[in-house]
């Protein structure tokens, strides 16, 4: 099930691929991106972690922190290097989906064939300019699920929910950035909603 502007976001207290141990509890007083993608070799998740990364010290001086989940297992995500060059921000593997669960993420086949015809090639190509990985998934990884992007407040409530209509469908990096810059930009806009 979805979830709902204003309410507190689903903790969790889990350790990233990293070693490192991650407890939403700690980020109060932080504003925060929270993102779910698909698995680690999926071209269109790969190209969005690369966008997050080239802005993650511009957000961070602005006081917003990231963390990213995968489906994938965790030594999937460590035999890649560009996974373990995501480090500083954390990156959790969620193979068995049970905070993706907790934050309402969701499977379309329909959703993902549409996306894969639309701009398969195009985002393929793009990644390989990128130089980020595409494979298909392996064990356990599905084709079918669909990212979700999510802007966290300093007291922990979920002030911005985006449920991907398609693969290439994300926040806009300019809403991350007023986000980082205010944290209350969609107070308004929570209030008429």
């Amino acid at each position: 099930m979805r979830l709902t502007k204003t309410a507190l976001a689903p903790l969790f207290n889990e350790k990233d691929i990293y070693d490192r141990q991650i407890n939403l509890e700690e980020y109060k007083g932080k504003k925060l991106l929270i993102a779910f993608f698909r698995h680690a070799g999926c071209p269109f998740c790969n190209l969005r972690v690369h966008a997050l990364t080239k802005v993650h010290e511009e957000l961070k001086t602005k006081g917003l922190e990231m963390i990213f989940f995968f489906e994938s297992k965790e030594s999937v995500l460590l035999r890649s290097t560009f996974h373990k060059e995501v480090s500083p921000i954390p990156l959790i593997s969620d193979p068995e989906k049970e905070i993706y669960a907790k934050y309402g993420l969701e499977e379309s086949k329909s959703a993902s064939a549409k996306s894969h015809i639309k701009s398969f090639v195009q985002t393929a190509i793009k990644a390989k300019i990128a130089g980020v990985p595409m494979n298909m998934p392996t064990e356990g990884e599905s084709l079918n699920t669909i990212p979700a992007e999510f802007l966290v407040d300093e007291s922990l409530r979920l002030k911005k929910l985006h449920y991907s209509k398609g693969l290439t469908d994300r926040l806009e990096i300019n809403v991350i950035r007023k986000f980082a810059a205010d944290s209350s930009i969609f107070d308004q806009e929570l209030e008429t909603a």
